[in-house]
């Protein structure tokens, strides 16, 4: 049987060594490459070509939600699996919606990884047990109440430029990364908050850290006040 080859995305080298640790006892594995943040993931997946690829949601630069979306219209023959600490279904919803063949949590162990990457790989897909009742249990009320799940009003690229704000990114950095014009840049701003209804920077960095596009810890919510240290006194 031909070996999986795996690429592990997340930003902390600790949860990347303890996923590697667990691929590697198991026969048939191999991790063919790590990458700490989303575009690092992207050009890992576009230079290896693995089988699968293990990325948790919340990355620098481009979430796993974007990399997957990326992933599955470049590469369609890479299978995508979330690997990430949120259980409840908002989240697997948007993985799945961005063409994520898997969902598994952090905390799964050596057996249920093993299966899960064996399901994709055989073109089917998983949701661990954890969410998956949730999120039948969500569905079957939403049939019955008659209502549609919600769609994100943002594009991929939407999203990316989203995060990339949330992050602190000005202007002109996001266009130098994205290698698109600070006009696009604007435009695209100017679009977001018109979809999402919001008119200011801090209530889109507060979005994106609702919707998990980027964690608290990692966002940069502008102050109120443009000198928020005063000096007082003499030193």
């Amino acid at each position: 049987m031909e070996t999986i080859r795996l690429i592990i995305a997340d930003d902390h080298a600790l949860i990347r060594a303890g996923i590697r640790s667990l691929l590697q006892s198991i026969p048939g594995f191999e991790v063919v490459g790590e990458a700490s943040d989303g575009r690092e993931a992207l050009e890992l997946v576009a230079k290896l070509r693995p089988h699968v690829l293990l990325t948790d949601i919340a990355m620098p630069h481009m979430n796993g939600l974007v990399v997957a979306e990326r992933v599955a219209k470049e590469f369609p023959e890479v299978r995508v699996i979330i690997v990430s600490m949120h259980a409840n279904e908002e989240f697997v919803g948007q993985a799945v919606r961005a063409g994520a063949a898997g969902y598994l949590l952090k905390d799964a162990d050596a057996v249920e990884l093993q299966f899960g990457i064996n399901s994709v790989v055989r073109g089917e897909s998983y949701l661990t047990p954890a969410v998956s009742k949730q999120m039948m249990t969500s569905y079957m009320q939403l049939i019955g109440e008659g209502q549609s799940a919600v769609t994100d009003p943002l594009t991929p690229r939407q999203r990316e430029i989203l995060q990339l704000i949330a992050e602190g990114q000005s202007t002109k950095g996001i266009a130098r990364l994205l290698e698109i014009s600070a006009k696009t840049v604007e435009t695209h701003r100017a679009q977001i908050m018109e979809r999402l209804g919001i008119h200011d920077i801090p209530g889109l960095v507060r979005h994106a850290m609702r919707s998990g596009l980027v964690p608290p810890e990692k966002s940069q919510l502008p102050s109120a006040d443009p000198f928020p240290f005063k000096r007082t006194g003499t030193e």
